[in-house]
């Protein structure tokens, strides 16, 4: 099909001169070789049904991805599948997507030996450049949504349109939950963007060297480790995938817009700076010398080291033009304060799902108290050594009960609140809802401390 694609172009009527070939043609010749190759192809089908089909079937097991975001959520709602396969999607699968695609569009004619044919056909660099660029773009794009699609619909299918608790315990509306899990995938394309663009430099600068195709699954995982590590929060803010992780604000309220908007605003930088540099590396190489199938050691010094620059740049704006993007972004006024918002707001849930009368969080009066490594040290950071003590005014008693927490705090910020008494309130039991038997909701619940909150 290549070869055809290609003979069309080089067999145009000599009326066109020596013009080059319009961009639309050179484009439409580059998706159908793109989506030609039985890898994308089979990475796009299982893009549009490998999530629903793996929402619908985890669904129907008793035991629930309980370790992921949402995923305890998942017998009671059914957008709750479609956050979890997100979740998975920005660690593994999108990766994949952008080093199958934008890792090979170029290194592809190198290992083939393609070049001089497409450059005589198209007779315009800059041309084949902007086909190539737009059709793996077009196939990265059509892969997530294909990811949001299949995933919505086999959640959907499975529970259907039911509310969603969200990080800090408040309830949203099924619609509500709807809107803010199609905006999460839309805001991940930023740092799907940045990806790709890094491996449209790795795809030139390393040329038929299987390094240029894995550059982005490399780079997606040097970004994954960096966020587990302690990082200043400028800096953590900073790295261009940092959005697959920020959509979470999305689901407090009010939302955690700060950390989000900066994750995509990094993001759409990184894929601009990085495919600016993969275009004037592709104008640069010299195509005559058949042994020289890409740029070099110095075309890829100058690929890395502006980026080097922009994040540099960016973790100084961030660190001066943020509100509280000094040091982990996690203390003890954050956690007590977060934890006391989401045990309020499940606490009222439960009380209605037990059929019991309604309070108000003014009536709960709610507060917490944390100490971190039972208060020796800095009472800050991450860790699984939280331990809080949850006070509320029993409504209609003149008492104050008491509840106990473990909490297992991560580095960007979300935690999981494990309940450890009384058993009455936190402890694991279920409760019957409507006919549907249900866990307790504050035995266990994720919640999230915004890092760039004022303390």
């Amino acid at each position: 099909m290549t070869a055809t694609a290609v003979d069309t172009l080089v067999t145009e009527p000599a009326t066109a001169g020596v013009r080059p070939v319009a961009v639309a043609r050179v484009l439409r010749f580059e998706l159908i070789k793109q989506t030609s190759s039985w890898r994308v192809r089979l990475l796009l089908l299982l893009s549009w049904i490998g999530p629903g089909l793996a929402v619908f079937a985890v669904d129907q097991q008793g035991t629930l991805p309980s370790d992921t975001l949402f995923g305890r959520q998942m017998h009671a709602t059914g957008w709750a599948g479609s956050l979890v396969v997100l979740g998975a999607a920005g660690t593994w699968v999108l990766p994949l997507l952008t080093s199958m695609v934008a890792g090979d569009v170029f290194a592809s004619e190198d290992r083939l030996g393609t070049w001089r044919h497409l450059l005589v056909a198209v007779r315009s660099h800059r041309r084949i450049f902007a086909a190539k660029a737009i059709a793996s773009l077009t196939v990265i794009v059509l892969g997530v949504a294909g990811l949001a699609v299949s995933s919505v619909v086999g959640g959907l299918l499975a529970e259907g349109n039911q509310p969603l608790i969200g990080l800090d315990g408040h309830l949203l509306s099924g619609g509500d939950a709807g809107g803010k899990t199609l905006l999460a995938w839309l805001c991940v394309l930023a740092p799907t963007l940045a990806l790709a663009a890094i491996g449209l430099l790795g795809s030139i600068a390393l040329g038929r060297s299987p390094m240029g195709l894995l550059l982005p699954m490399i780079a997606a995982l040097g970004l994954q480790t960096a966020q587990m590590l302690p990082l200043p929060v400028a800096l953590r803010l900073a790295l261009p995938g940092y959005a697959f992780i920020s959509w979470n604000g999305l689901f407090t309220d009010p939302q955690q817009a700060g950390p989000l908007l900066i994750g995509v605003g990094v993001s759409l930088a990184w894929a601009l700076v990085a495919t600016a540099l993969a275009y004037r590396l592709f104008l640069r190489r010299d195509f005559t010398n058949v042994n020289n199938d890409a740029a070099g050691r110095k075309a890829l010094t100058w690929g890395v080291l502006p980026l080097a620059v922009l994040l540099a740049a960016t973790t100084g704006i961030v660190a001066v033009t943020a509100n509280g993007a000094d040091g982990s972004g996690i203390d003890q006024n954050k956690v007590q304060q977060s934890l006391a918002t989401a045990f309020a707001h499940i606490y009222r849930l439960q009380q209605a799902q037990m059929n019991h009368p309604p309070v108000t969080e003014a009536q709960l009066n709610t507060s917490a108290a944390c100490l971190k490594s039972e208060g020796l040290g800095a009472q800050e950071g991450p860790g699984n050594d939280w331990r809080c003590t949850v006070y509320w005014a029993v409504p209609g008693d003149n008492v104050t009960a008491q509840a106990i927490y473990q909490l297992d705090v991560t580095a960007n910020g979300r935690y999981i609140a494990d309940g450890d008494g009384p058993v009455e309130v936190n402890g694991y039991f279920l409760i019957d809802i409507s006919g549907k038997v249900s866990p307790n909701p504050l035995w266990q619940f994720d919640g999230n401390v915004d890092l760039l909150s004022s303390r």
